[in-house]
């Protein structure tokens, strides 16, 4: 089980924000935020976001953090990978 996080550098409502995602399954996705008492609403098709003052949190809880473009790619390789206007598997 590896769970990942990008750097906090995407900008929406007034803030900064990272990406968590799995490289395994959304169920391992879903325990690890809850653990970090994440809102279910922070899930996005394939990924949370989590607000610049959470990334810490989440990479003691065991999060790797990865660059953006590594993140995408390890979400694409699980074959987890979401984009916009594509319907859930």
């Amino acid at each position: 089980m590896t769970l990942y996080i990008d750097p906090p550098t995407w900008p929406g409502h007034g803030r900064l924000w990272s990406h968590l995602v799995s490289d395994e399954t959304f169920d391992e996705l879903h325990l690890f935020a809850r653990g970090l008492g994440v809102p279910e609403r922070a899930f996005e098709r394939d990924h949370y976001d989590l607000p610049a003052h959470r990334y810490a949190d989440a990479v003691r809880a065991g999060a790797v953090p990865v660059g953006s473009k590594e993140l995408v790619r390890r979400l694409t390789d699980a074959g987890l990978r979401r984009p916009k206007g594509r319907p859930a598997a």
